[in-house]
């Protein structure tokens, strides 16, 4: 039998862009208009989920009401993409793409990321072409990935079969979404979770993108 390549689905944020501590200033930050303590690397780590509303909970002790979650996700947005220009993505990213991109293989981006704001910074790296679908978020969903994975596969159509789809991601909630659409995951420890908490998805868990890849390969063939 031919070896079936994979079809690898990356995440954006802490996977492909490396922005964690980007993403701590902008919470913190955040956090300080709020009135809220300052939160470790190691914190955010240990308690970020997706819905985010979720992640707040674990710190509140309560989900924040509506009203409140509009807030916080303005706030974090707004000092977010403040200092998303500064980030550089992860160590060998580029390159990975490109070799794979140049050997054939196929790839598509899908982030929770502001699709208006995913599509420019992806542009500005100089790595669109290595994708044959790049999708963010659109509307103010607080929801997972699940269902945009369906509507990202939707939108591939024909271009792959979902049984060679490997989604590679720095968050329990990528894993979640490839198994929502029968696709299979590798998670990455560059980004939002700390290790433990992936290893308690049941999936692959990496500490390198080369070796990400190496085993969604493994998970395709």
């Amino acid at each position: 039998m031919g070896k079936h390549h994979a079809h690898l689905v990356w995440d954006w944020n802490g996977t492909l862009l490396d922005d964690i501590d980007t993403v701590i200033g902008a919470t913190n930050a955040a956090f300080a208009e709020l009135g809220m303590a300052p939160i470790t690397l190691a914190r955010y780590r240990e308690l970020y989920c997706v819905p985010v509303p979720l992640f707040y909970e674990r710190l509140m002790g309560r989900l924040p009401t509506g009203d409140e979650w509009l807030v916080m996700d303005e706030a974090f947005h707004r000092h977010y993409w403040s200092r998303a220009e500064a980030c550089a993505l992860a160590e060998g990213a580029a390159e990975l793409l490109a070799a794979r991109r140049a050997a054939g293989r196929t790839q598509s981006l899908l982030s929770l990321a502001p699709h208006e704001h995913l599509v420019p910074i992806v542009r500005r790296h100089g790595i669109t072409e290595h994708f044959v679908r790049v999708d963010g978020r659109t509307g103010a969903s607080t929801e997972g990935k699940a269902e945009h994975m369906v509507r990202h596969l939707r939108e591939l159509g024909r271009v792959v079969d979902v049984e060679r789809v490997v989604v590679i991601g720095d968050a329990a909630d990528d894993a979640r979404a490839a198994a929502h659409v029968g696709a299979k995951a590798v998670l990455y420890t560059g980004g939002s979770h700390s290790r433990a908490s992936l290893e308690a998805v049941g999936v692959p868990v990496v500490d390198t993108l080369t070796h990400a890849v190496e085993v969604a390969e493994e998970l395709a063939g």
